[in-house]
């Protein structure tokens, strides 16, 4: 049997998480999976417990900082940084139709404290920058205050409904909110 890196190990974890929730993630069934032993797993995590801390670390790595990265690094206007965080969040909710553990995590931090503190920063981060990107494209305080969680609200919600809100709907959702009041919807 071959030796897992760290980077196999939280991708299967988040991957095991979506499909299966909290109670899915087990040394064994991750073993299973990746098709290693129990040494590969001690190789890199002292046992469930630092695993849960790395895959909670990584999961707001992957799924928070990556993106408000990549929009930094890419456009330089407000409303251009706007329209590049949504198409990269729509790139992933339509890519490779593999559940997504943004519901898992959000359904684990209502039964586990540590899993709540890191939800509660991955909201609170996600809210307070499309605030900021909303201020710097020029809404008031109270607007950008109430934009950024109406967008981010937009998000979590399309995700919880049953089936979720597909890509190309929510981008014209998100398209329908950002555009100037009484202007056409850009395209």
């Amino acid at each position: 049997m071959s030796m897992a890196s760290k980077q196999d190990w939280l991708d299967e974890g988040l991957a095991v998480l979506a499909e299966g929730g909290a109670p899915a993630l087990t040394i064994d069934r991750l073993t299973g999976r990746l098709g290693v032993t129990k040494g590969s797993f001690y190789h890199h995590f002292r046992g469930l417990a630092d695993f849960k801390t790395a895959l909670l670390e990584y999961f707001e790595a992957e799924w928070t900082e990556r993106y408000i990265a990549a929009v930094e690094d890419g456009a330089s206007a407000p409303r251009a940084k706007l329209d590049h965080l949504v198409e990269l969040v729509l790139a992933d909710e339509s890519g490779s139709g593999a559940p997504d553990p943004e519901v898992a995590v959000r359904a684990w931090a209502l039964q586990d404290p540590q899993v709540r503190a890191v939800q509660e920063r991955v909201d609170r981060t996600r809210a307070e920058y499309l605030r900021a990107l909303w201020r710097a494209a020029g809404g008031t305080d109270d607007e950008a205050r109430l934009m950024g969680k109406a967008l981010y609200l937009v998000v979590v919600g399309a995700g919880h409904v049953v089936p979720p809100v597909p890509a190309d709907e929510l981008r014209d959702i998100y398209r329908l909110l950002l555009r100037p009041a009484g202007g056409e919807t850009p395209r």
